[in-house]
Formats: C-alpha cells, sequence, structure tokens
C-alpha cells in the first residue's frame, strides 16, 4: 500500500520542483529580453 501512495507523491514533488526552477529561468530570460528590446528602442 505504500509503494501505490509513497511512489506517486514522491514522483509528484520532484516534478513540481524541477518545473519550478525552470519556470524561474524562464522568467529571468523574459525579463532580459523585455529589457533588451526595451533599449533598442
Amino acid at each position: 500500500m505504500i509503494a501505490n501512495l509513497g511512489f506517486p507523491i514522491v514522483i509528484s514533488v520532484y516534478l513540481l520542483v524541477r518545473i519550478e526552477n525552470r519556470m524561474e529561468n524562464l522568467t529571468e530570460s523574459i525579463q532580459s529580453l523585455t529589457r533588451a528590446i526595451s533599449e533598442m528602442k
């Protein structure tokens, strides 16, 4: 029973943490692109 509940929970948490890190990187990239475009105007 623990394997049926624990494994999916662990995988879900792991994937959420990885996605969060990637989202932070994307946010930083978008902000730097926005600044670069603003400087070009």
